[in-house]
């Protein structure tokens, strides 16, 4: 009997899981830091095409001010590479966190305003930067539940033009859950479902791609349908180890199944990441996501009832100004 598609996913995903062989193939241009493996072809120069892979790399792992600082960092080389302000765009949207502050919603306006007056001779550009331009521009007043719909009724309609762009099919996903996280709770899980199942069609195609992952553990980030994640969540961090949310992200499930000493190891690489990116000054990199570790590791040292390290923890906390040391151990 063959499997169902729900099984070859979680086979995929073990697969993906499991120690590396010894000849593994060629990580390409993100080999050095390791993000995953993600190529989203534009029309740009072709020097500009590695640093804008991994751009997107960081923004499929929400690494959302160092995708700022990436993309920006083509803009200043090319200024005329529409789809790099498509990027900088992107990155303050945050699909499926809370709505954009003022100031982040000012920069993903200009930098969709200028990416659609750049007027991409390819119509698959075009398409994306129309797509992120039904977020931000406007006629009139809209609540941000109002633009999420908005967007993600663009990119179905890209994915549906572009049948063949993975990027579009990910990222269309996505759009999904962010309707779905800025709509009443729905307990049958439906557009979390979808979503789930357009990852599985790109997953043994694009087995080391950070987001579908990523967005898989997402779409099952509730207790109802968080064991459906687990394979997942093992995966995502071997994916993209580099990416302190990618070490971090697996936690949510590990928090939802009681898996404490899992939480604990996911966050504490998390937090170290994130303390060594801005110790080294990596463009963009912020305190943000030591901070977020440390709130999940706090809570699993709680459930364990190591006291003293959850009061570390807090202490740690209290007393920095940021979070820029190296050790969390």
């Amino acid at each position: 009997m063959s499997a169902t598609p729900l099984v070859r996913v979680f086979l995929c995903l073990l697969a993906l899981a499991a120690p590396a062989a010894a000849d593994e193939h060629d990580h390409s241009s993100m080999t050095a830091e390791p993000l995953g493996k993600v190529h989203f072809p534009v029309s740009c120069a072709a020097a500009q095409q590695p640093a804008f892979d991994r751009a997107v790399a960081l923004l499929h792992s929400f690494g959302y001010e160092r995708a700022e600082a990436a993309f920006n960092a083509i803009v200043q080389a090319e200024p005329t590479c529409g789809m790099a302000y498509w990027g900088v765009a992107m990155t303050n949207f945050h699909e499926v966190w809370g709505p954009p502050s003022p100031a982040e919603l000012d920069r993903g306006r200009a930098a969709a305003e200028k990416a659609a007056a750049l007027s991409s001779p390819d119509a698959r550009e075009r398409a994306w930067i129309a797509a992120i331009g039904s977020f931000y521009i406007e006629t009139s007043p809209r609540t941000h539940p109002e633009r999420v719909q908005a967007y993600a009724r663009s990119m179905a309609s890209l994915a549906a033009q572009f049948p063949a762009d993975s990027e579009a099919q990910i990222f269309d996903a996505l759009a999904m859950l962010a309707v779905a996280y800025n709509s009443p709770p729905d307990k049958t899980y439906a557009r979390q479902k979808k979503a789930a199942a357009r990852l599985q069609t790109l997953l043994a195609q694009q087995p080391e791609h950070p987001g579908i992952a990523h967005y898989m553990i997402h779409s099952f980030d509730y207790p109802a349908l968080a064991p459906l994640a687990l394979d997942a969540a093992r995966a995502y961090a071997k994916i993209a180890p580099a990416s302190p949310h990618a070490l971090h992200m697996p936690s949510h499930i590990f928090t939802r199944l009681g898996l404490w000493q899992d939480s604990i190891t996911s966050n504490l690489a998390s937090a170290e990441t994130a303390a060594r990116l801005v110790e080294q000054s990596h463009p963009g990199a912020t305190a943000f996501d030591g901070l977020h570790a440390m709130d999940y590791l706090e809570y699993a040292y709680l459930q364990l009832a190591r006291d003293d390290e959850a009061r570390g923890i807090v202490e740690r906390a209290a007393a920095a100004k940021s979070f820029d040391s190296p050790s969390f151990a």
